[in-house]
């Protein structure tokens, strides 16, 4: 429950990360926005749900044995992202520059689990089926920049944020 713990298991994943689940993504993005480190949060949230993408893209997450993993992730990401990507939004700048490096490091840092023969695969290579994965990745990124690229829509954004901070809680 220490900041300086949640650190070490941050810089522990990054180091050896071949197998690390996108669960355990989730719960350090989560821990690390609890501990203070807000821009780490956004991160490793980015890259938790661009590994489990990548999961969904080569392995069968509609069979029995990886059923949980879904609804894991699905949940997590309802939990935490409206806080994470809150936070995240206030500086597009940079909330923008972090998704390019979570992308850039799910690309470099590839889920080895994908390559167990004992996961249930979608129809295909799963090397393809990874490249593929990525790439809608990229571009996903590519189309969210060129979106907040447009003064237009930053300028919605922006209004709708200034609108939500006014709300008062009816509780």
């Amino acid at each position: 429950n220490r900041p300086e713990d949640v650190a070490r298991a941050r810089d522990a994943i990054a180091a050896g990360n071949a197998m690390v689940t996108p669960m355990t993504l989730m719960v350090l993005a989560i821990r690390l926005y609890d501990s203070g480190f807000r821009d780490d949060a956004v991160f490793w949230f980015y890259v938790a749900k661009d590994r489990y993408y990548t999961l969904s893209e080569v392995a069968d997450v509609t069979a029995p044995q990886l059923a949980q993993v879904e609804d894991a992730v699905r949940n997590f990401a309802l939990l935490a992202g409206p806080t994470i990507n809150g936070y995240a939004f206030c500086d597009v700048a940079r909330q923008q520059a972090t998704r390019a490096r979570a992308v850039q490091w799910v690309a470099a840092n590839p889920y080895r689990a994908l390559d167990l023969p004992q996961l249930p695969a979608r129809p295909g290579n799963r090397a393809d089926n990874l490249a593929r994965a990525v790439a809608t990745l990229r571009a996903n990124a590519d189309q969210e920049r060129a979106h907040l690229d447009d003064p237009s829509n930053l300028a919605k954004l922006r209004e709708t944020r200034r609108q939500l901070a006014q709300l008062k809680p009816r509780f």
